[in-house]
């Protein structure tokens, strides 16, 4: 009995001990999560896309046996790691406005993406082939954190690019539908050489040029929405300051470059080369991630 009493004391005292250590207040939170982050950059911005990229492309080829072929779960959470930089990096500029804000641009990825599937408007008529997790009406739930960073990434990269022409609205609104779309011709490319989706046919590998015409639909509502979650000057200062807020874009390049070059597809490998220049430009490709042991 006094060794059971014991026990319990120590996992009581071991609990105490954690709960000590945890931050209690927000700005406690944000410290933990960046130097969290900022200690793991090259795991989560260089190795998960490159473990990534080879899981994804063994899936698609036959390497990598069921059950863990394309398996949801593990896309997802890939997914959720690489993303983290770009959540930490903008949570302390988040607050009960952004998140309405943000909220709408949620609400709007489901409601295209749900006219999208039933119409084939504005994107073309495409279907999921590969399951990507709980599905509402034929679009997957977990979507918002797939197109959300995305647009959010490309407004970031160009505010950074733009400089003090960022403040021009209509300049920044062309610019960051042009990332978008870019991106798109990136991303989209790759996605269905891999299976992901399907659009039948495309004169774009495998995509029709009508996607793009979608994307800038969608672009301009994400830029006007952002543009009102984040009319303040917090967000440009928290980008201005933390190093690694587009660890998640150099992901992006290292995951979808190299799958496009994989299936042979180069000029989307030389629009993810490009935005690596201008991730270089910004001064967010920090040669410091690929030297994690320095």
């Amino acid at each position: 009995m006094s060794d059971e009493g014991g026990s319990h004391e120590s996992v009581s005292a071991d609990a105490s001990a954690l709960r000590a250590r945890l931050p209690d207040t927000r700005r406690g939170a944000e410290a933990l999560l960046d130097r969290t982050v900022r200690e793991n950059r090259f795991t989560i911005a260089v190795l998960f896309p490159l473990i990534g990229a080879l899981a994804l492309v063994g899936s698609a080829e036959g390497w990598v046996p069921e059950p863990f072929a394309f398996h949801p779960w593990f896309v997802l959470f890939g997914v959720l790691v690489m993303r983290s930089p770009l959540v930490v990096g903008v949570l302390p500029a988040i607050d009960r406005r952004a998140l309405g804000w943000i909220a709408v641009l949620t609400a709007y990825t489901y409601l295209i993406e749900l006219v999208g599937v039933a119409t084939g408007w504005p994107y073309g008529s495409f279907e999921y082939i590969v399951d990507l997790g709980p599905m509402l009406g034929g679009v997957p739930v977990a979507l918002p954190v797939f197109f959300i960073p995305l647009v959010i990434n490309a407004y970031l990269l160009c505010l950074l690019l733009l400089g003090s022409r960022a403040s021009n609205g209509w300049l920044r609104l062309a610019a960051v539908i042009a990332a978008v779309v870019a991106m798109d011709v990136v991303l989209d490319p790759g996605a269905v050489a891999l299976g992901f989706w399907s659009f039948g046919d495309g004169a774009f590998y495998g995509v029709p040029l009508s996607n793009y015409a979608g994307w800038v639909v969608s672009a301009t509502v994400a830029v006007v929405t952002l543009d009102r979650a984040f009319a303040g000057t917090t967000l440009r200062d928290r980008l201005r300051d933390c190093e690694f807020m587009l660890d998640d874009m150099v992901s992006f390049v290292i995951l979808w470059g190299g799958i496009n070059l994989w299936y042979g597809n180069p000029l989307p490998a030389a629009v993810a080369a490009a935005f690596g220049v201008g991730l270089v430009r910004a001064d967010r490709f920090d040669a410091g991630v690929f030297t994690p042991w320095d």
